[in-house]
């Protein structure tokens, strides 16, 4: 009887190991990808000396790169 019982508790408790590395590379690449992302963001504050989408009137650029223009137009 004791042997059955085994058996049955080891179809309870099952493991799929393909399902458990596919999870843990996304987990992983995931998580690679917030910390790079973050560290870009941090470098990009500080070369701007600013944060995204704060204004600062003694910056004289923006992160987009973009820069003052006068439009002309023909009527």
């Amino acid at each position: 009887m004791r042997a059955e019982e085994e058996k049955l508790h080891l179809k309870v408790i099952q493991v799929d190991e393909i399902q458990l590395k596919k999870g843990l590379s996304e987990l992983v690449r995931g998580s690679v990808e917030e910390t790079l992302n973050a560290l870009l963001d941090a470098e990009a504050d500080k070369l701007c000396q600013t944060s995204k989408y704060e204004r600062n009137p003694d910056r004289v650029d923006t992160r987009a790169g973009s820069c003052s223009r006068s439009f002309e137009t023909k009527v």
